[in-house]
């Protein structure tokens, strides 16, 4: 019989199955808000801290595993995130930078884990449509394996890192964060633009609380 073209010959065995990436999303919410005085991420904003609105749009998004990286007055981050389905890991070492937090939050991921999503706990405006974009835009084989959100050319935050990358993050030290990665792995960069300025907006000011508490923000 000839062959048919839009049927496997038998020598072609069964097409191999993809799977969706699994990604885990890391929030860092163990700052020391020294702009802001009192802690940020338990101001409240309509009967709801800071913290919560952030991962209320995390927990939207098809990510497999929620880490909330707690370390000033931990036991009331930890409160104000129950109800979803999250881990909370504490940072002792929270005061020395950023980077120590990080590497807390990818410790406590899964070892099976293909991408995490790097989330700033004081941005409650970003939402689950900017985690899914920048999970869609993830594709390691084609260096697409460090996805950054942008709003109109600016980078912002969150931003997704592949697996091929944890262990240079574990190796960050002080407070400058991931960032100073980028030039290095520029290959594996792609931009993912987002239709407003929630990428680029943290509340880290009283001004900027006031602003969101009164829907300038929004």
């Amino acid at each position: 019989l000839a062959e048919i073209p839009t049927r496997p010959v038998p020598r072609e065995g069964k097409p191999k199955v993809q799977r969706a990436p699994r990604v885990a999303a890391i929030v860092l919410a163990a700052g020391q808000s020294s702009r802001m005085g009192t802690n940020k991420l338990l101001a409240d904003v309509g009967g709801v801290p800071v913290i919560r609105r952030t991962i209320m749009g995390v927990a939207s998004s098809q990510v497999d595993k929620i880490i909330v990286v707690t370390g000033r007055d931990a036991d009331h981050v930890s409160h104000a995130v129950e109800g979803f389905n999250a881990t909370t890991v504490h940072n002792p070492d929270f005061a020395h930078g950023l980077a120590t937090s990080l590497k807390r939050g990818l410790d406590a991921v899964e070892p099976e884990t293909d991408a995490v999503v790097v989330c700033l706990g004081d941005m409650p405006l970003v939402d689950v449509r900017v985690i899914e974009r920048l999970i869609a835009a993830f594709h390691p084989a084609e260096h697409r394996s460090i996805c950054i959100a942008t709003h109109q050319g600016e980078r912002g935050n969150p931003v997704l890192w592949g697996q091929q990358h944890f262990e240079a993050l574990k190796r960050l030290t002080g407070d400058r964060g991931a960032r100073s990665l980028f030039e290095q792995l520029g290959d594996e960069i792609v931009e993912v633009e987002m239709p407003d300025r929630a990428v680029l907006t943290d509340i880290d000011t009283p001004e900027a609380l006031d602003d969101f508490r009164s829907g300038r923000l929004s």
